[in-house]
């Protein structure tokens, strides 16, 4: 089943372009229960970051909640505040994520920030379908 809610979220990352770029076109859907109960894509330049929208579309108890995102949350401010700051005052206890974020402002600086607020998190699920589509969106290591 995790597979096909990170489908799912990958193809809600897909409405997200072109406007949201540079910024990489990411999705995100949260699930209860076996029902996705929240979603969302990233937004214009300087809008809200897909795990943003999702939590924001969901008004229920994040108690049992599961959010599929589809590239590590950002953990650091630019034009808006870190997503994973967000997701770990959040209340979520399980994130499952596709695959890092290779820009060295991030990569594996997210995963920590929400390990380190207790949330569980599963890599890799889909990752080899994510990087596919998100690799041109994607800032490189230096």
């Amino acid at each position: 089943m995790a597979e096909e809610y990170m489908l799912i979220a990958l193809e809600l990352s897909k409405k997200a372009l072109p406007h949201c770029l540079p910024n990489p076109p990411v999705g995100c859907v949260l699930v209860k229960d076996g029902q996705v109960v929240g979603q969302g894509f990233t937004q214009v330049i300087g809008g809200n970051h897909a795990e943003v929208e999702a939590l924001n579309s969901y008004t229920g108890d994040l108690a049992g909640v599961t959010a599929y995102v589809t590239l590590e949350p950002c953990s650091f401010v630019g034009r808006t505040p870190a997503c994973a700051a967000r997701l770990a005052h959040s209340g979520l206890k399980h994130l499952v994520l596709a695959m890092l974020d290779p820009d060295s402002r991030n990569n594996g600086k997210g995963l920590a920030m929400l390990q380190h607020a207790g949330i569980n998190v599963e890599l890799g699920i889909c990752e080899a379908q994510a990087s596919a589509f998100l690799s041109p969106y994607l800032l490189k290591p230096e």
